[in-house]
């Protein structure tokens, strides 16, 4: 098999800055080359060498005019470049880097954002994500050197995105690797007592409250009960903000994995019998994990480039800067309620998850009550004009939106959420660019077993195009 370059490898060889051969791209200076399995851009051997003579040509005048005019450069443009992805990634890598720290169901995956982002926006502008769930936008814009800002009103939700987008610098590796040492002999002190040699060795002498929240001891054994605590009261004691967070989101990582709660889509109980240590083993194991992740993150990513994270509700139309493009996956309605899933990591967290669930867009309790007042089409409907509306304020006029969003089921009657969000969008003067569909891995977002399994989502951009 041929061997294929990077970006950055292409640069080098052009000896070109990275962003300055993505701009080429952009512009349609350059033919666009084909994408890996991830939505990465390579090139053969023979189109870096035409990037090489290209980048010899910008440097002389005369030549770089001929460039432009030869017809065997076909221009595209940013959408009909994303006419041609393969927008399914059957076999992307889905977890690099911070992605996969922290459970998140019906998340999409990095590449749908970060191919948009390459091809919509431009290095140093910002990206909107108003429904930023558990980062997945910021990461990716992060990583192609873009300001970002993400919202939503789940704080757990904004807990996870700061975490899984901190920069760490040697004090907050240093607070972290403490906190991951110190587990693990406590961990070993209770392994040590459950030997006949060792029957009275206990936790260190360190305090902790044992929380009392409604069915704490329903969904978690006594001794995953302490675990928990004990780990709570560590990550609270660490006194750097961005280093807290991270452990803090370990924290929750775990939670759902040692209840009896059956699994993160699945709010059934079971006993899995976890043996007296495992909690805090596991905390440990994802904790030196997300050292290196997040560590990671941070030499991939400028400094320079910021990401703010906003807990609010957009319907209460949050003040934000003029951003210069939106991506996200908007809830579906009546496929997920967060609040419910989320529930146990809440109360661990002493988060308000009564205020989350009672403004919770598109969960499916607002949306399968009995009442007439129950949520419909027209509520969904409502609420997309109001969010489109405060976007056109705060979107510049050229720039982009694009909603990654599935189909309802609403009652028996399918919904076609796209539809529904073009016909608002366009109302309001934003004009239709593409829709593209892209199929899901089997297994993927899974919601309500009542209405069935998303099989599609729709990729769907609009621009605006008036002040």
């Amino acid at each position: 098999m041929e061997r294929t370059l990077t970006t950055h490898e292409v640069a080098k060889m052009a000896q070109v800055h990275r962003d300055t051969l993505l701009r080429w791209l952009r512009e349609g200076r350059i033919p666009e080359p084909s994408r890996d399995r991830n939505g990465w851009r390579v090139f053969t051997p023979e189109e870096a060498e035409g990037v090489v003579n290209y980048a010899k040509q910008e440097q002389q005048p005369a030549p770089r005019q001929r460039v432009r005019e030869s017809p065997s450069i076909y221009i595209l443009s940013p959408i009909s470049k994303l006419q041609h992805l393969n927008w399914d990634f059957e076999d992307a890598n889905t977890g690099y880097l911070t992605h996969s720290l922290h459970p998140y169901p019906a998340k999409f995956i990095p590449q749908i954002p970060n191919a948009l982002i390459q091809e919509l926006s431009s290095v140093s502008d910002t990206v909107l994500d108003p429904f930023c769930g558990s980062g997945t936008t910021l990461i990716e814009a992060l990583l192609l050197k873009r300001h970002c800002i993400g919202i939503d009103a789940n704080p757990l939700a904004c807990l996870i995105t700061r975490a899984k987008t901190a920069r760490l610098g040697e004090s907050e590796i240093e607070n972290l690797c403490q906190l991951e040492n110190k587990v693990v002999d406590i961990s070993q002190q209770q392994s040590y007592k459950n030997l006949p040699l060792f029957p009275d060795l206990k936790f260190e002498s360190l305090t902790f409250n044992r929380p009392s929240f409604d069915g704490v001891d329903f969904w978690f054994e006594p001794h995953v009960i302490d675990e928990l605590a004990l780990l709570k009261t560590l990550c609270l004691s660490i006194n750097n903000n961005v280093a807290k967070q991270v452990a803090l989101m370990i924290f929750s990582s775990i939670i759902v994995s040692v209840s009896r709660q059956d699994s993160d889509t699945r709010y059934v109980r079971r006993d899995k019998n976890i043996p007296s240590g495992e909690t805090l083993q596991r905390f440990a194991r994802a904790l030196g994990l997300a050292i290196k992740r997040v560590s990671d993150l941070t030499e991939l990513t400028d400094p320079h480039f910021t990401c703010e994270v906003i807990n609010a509700n957009v319907l209460d139309e949050p003040d934000i800067e003029l951003v210069d493009l939106v991506v996200c996956s908007p809830p579906y309605p009546n496929a997920y309620s967060y609040h419910l899933y989320h529930r146990t990591r809440m109360l661990w967290l002493d988060m308000d998850q009564p205020t989350f669930k009672s403004i919770e867009i598109g969960s499916h309790r607002k949306y399968s009550k009995k009442s007439e007042n129950a949520a419909n089409a027209e509520t969904f409907r409502s609420e997309l004009h109001q969010i489109m509306m405060w976007l056109n304020r705060s979107l510049r006029v050229g720039g982009y939106i694009c909603f990654v969003i599935g189909d309802s089921v609403l009652k028996g009657e399918v919904i076609h959420n796209d539809e529904l969000f073009i016909e608002v969008a366009e109302a309001l003067g934003y004009q239709l660019e593409a829709n593209f569909n892209r199929r899901l891995k089997d297994g993927k977002k899974s919601f309500n077993p009542a209405i069935g399994k998303i099989k599609d989502e729709h990729i769907v951009i609009l621009r605006k195009i008036g002040g």
